[in-house]
């Protein structure tokens, strides 16, 4: 047996052994009343009365065994002292039911039987030898008239008879001994291999295990009729599910997308080849866009089984595609601004000094005079698109400096207070929180804080609130600008930040373009968040920096 059983493993055992004794003895008499009742063949009813009182003894010397047991279950010891008083009991019975011509000496092998198994072969041979000793001493006994047992047969029977039962029961007895030894050896030994084997699946199993979780994609799996049957960490990370929740739930109840669009968990290939497709779906928190390959899964016998999905989440890919290419068309406007800023600047230039001078000449009539306030007005508009047009496509060239956002903000609200889009119908609501200062050009930034608060009046027309938050997010400025205006419609929403594009009859589509060409520069971002009817949210955040005392700047945060 195994030398690293511990006292638990034992005291099972012995447990299991006298429960077995139990159930043989209750059968035996069990079996022994039948007998009885049915054909006696006892000599008399003294004799039956001796075999019932044997039967009780099992229990008795169970009951002992159980004591001893909770007091010191003392391992293998414990067996051989019941395998010892075992083969005692049996000889007792074979004495009392009639000695050689007892059916119970079949008992031995019982005995010899469990004493290998939980003794190993030598055990199994010590309890043999020991079993056939005391059912030849007994049979000796008899044969030399020492002792008489009950129910003897009349005839009795010769010397070598008795030598060749004896004989008989040492071969039969050591012979199951072998062989119990060599069944129980051969089921250890496949007990290890099959230990060996668990343990080689369960380190194979905990290596494809470590190598799924481990890696940055995310990776699904579905049996033949759809249903997914794995879903590593990446892929509760992409798509905010977890594994409990959609495990052994058809891909199309989670994934909609992936089944109308692809086929997949259709029972039939989607792409050949697994070609690397991409697909919008939605994830529990919203919209994502995944790159991903479906291949069939197949056994060993290259049977496919299912499908395995391959997954990347390419939003943040594709959003940055997007700013390159708005980037791409900046730096396009960026080498056509300087010719055509020279171009047209100079003629308007002359156009308006002379208009101006016929004016002071007083030439013309009222509706010349007229006329000449319209082309001043369309020169001074060409003036501000140009002016805009630069200030979006050519890098500042003034140096950057301390910049305290609060006071431009102030300073802005008061130049528009004088403007036209100003309203009095327009509650202005600030939460400008302590001192903030960044570090840049300081008319760009002031240009930023004038396209977005002057975009508000605009959208808010005669009335609503217009709501300035300002204050410290981590290391960053953070200016929230707010208004309650008709918002944008959702079709719109990628397209705002696009040079020329615009949904005003009057606007040049520069206003917020020339917003993300000059937060970018300062290293920080803009987002606008809108829902028609509820307004337009638009979030500044630069880089902050604070007024550290004699040296100058140092950044905040």
């Amino acid at each position: 047996m195994s030398g690293v059983e511990t006292e638990q493993d034992w005291i099972k055992k012995i447990r299991w052994l006298i429960f077995a004794r139990l159930a043989i003895a209750t059968f035996l008499l069990s079996v022994a009343f039948l007998i009885e009742y049915l054909n006696p063949v006892l000599a008399d009813g003294a004799s039956a009365a001796r075999v019932f009182y044997f039967f009780a003894a099992p229990y008795l010397f169970s009951i002992l065994y159980i004591m001893v047991l909770n007091q010191y279950s003392g391992g293998p010891a414990n067996i051989r002292i019941q395998a010892a008083g075992d083969a005692i009991l049996v000889t007792v019975l074979v004495y009392i039911t009639g000695g050689i011509a007892s059916y119970y000496s079949a008992i031995y092998p019982l005995i010899v039987i469990y004493a290998v198994l939980f003794l190993s072969w030598k055990g199994g041979v010590a309890v043999a030898t020991w079993s056939g000793f005391l059912y030849g001493t007994l049979l000796v006994l008899d044969l030399n008239g020492i002792i008489t047992p009950a129910g003897a047969p009349e005839r009795q029977p010769g010397a070598a008879e008795v030598y060749i039962k004896i004989i008989v029961q040492f071969f039969s007895l050591y012979v199951i001994a072998f062989l119990t030894s060599f069944v129980a050896e051969q089921e250890k030994k496949l007990r290890t291999l099959l230990a060996a084997k668990e343990s080689a699946f369960d380190q194979l199993d905990l290596l494809h295990r470590s190598i799924i979780e481990s890696i940055d994609a995310g990776i699904l799996t579905l049996d033949p009729s759809g249903r997914i049957k794995s879903f590593n960490r990446a892929a509760c990370d992409i798509t905010g599910y977890s594994s409990a929740e959609v495990l052994n739930r058809h891909i199309g109840q989670i994934f909609p997308e992936f089944q109308y669009s692809s086929q997949i968990g259709a029972g039939r290939p989607p792409y050949p080849g697994g070609r690397r497709r991409e697909l919008p779906v939605t994830g529990k928190s919203g919209k994502i866009i995944l790159g991903f390959s479906v291949s069939p899964l197949v056994d060993g016998r290259s049977e496919k089984i299912g499908e395995i999905l391959i997954f990347q989440d390419v939003t943040a890919v594709r959003e940055m595609e997007k700013q390159v290419e708005r980037n791409r068309r900046l730096a396009l406007i960026g080498e056509m601004a300087a010719g055509l800023a020279h171009e047209m600047r100079n003629p308007l230039a002359a156009i308006g000094g002379s208009i101006r001078l016929l004016s002071r000449e007083g030439a013309g009539s009222g509706t010349g005079e007229r006329l000449m306030r319209i082309i001043l007005r369309g020169k001074e508009q060409l003036e501000a698109f140009l002016r805009d047009f630069l200030l979006l496509s050519k890098p500042a060239h003034e140096a950057p400096e301390p910049v305290q956002i609060n006071e431009m903000i102030e300073d802005v609200l008061e130049s528009i207070r004088f403007g036209p889009d100003w309203t009095e119908d327009v509650e202005v609501v600030k939460k400008m929180n302590g001192e903030l200062v960044v570090f840049g050009n300081r008319s760009e930034l002031q240009q930023v804080f004038l396209n977005v608060i002057l975009n508000s009046f605009q959208a808010m027309n005669s009335a609503g609130r217009l709501t300035i938050d300002t204050g410290i997010e981590g290391a960053q400025a953070m200016i929230r600008i707010e208004d309650t205006g008709p918002g944008i419609e959702k079709e719109n929403m990628d397209r705002i930040f696009e040079p020329f594009y615009t949904t005003k009859e009057r606007g040049t589509g520069l206003g917020l373009a020339i917003v993300s060409r000059i937060v970018e520069s300062h290293a920080g971002r803009v987002t606008i968040e809108s829902e028609p009817g509820r307004g337009t949210r638009c979030t500044i955040r630069i880089p902050a920096y604070e007024l550290s005392e004699g040296t100058g700047l140092k950044a905040g945060g």
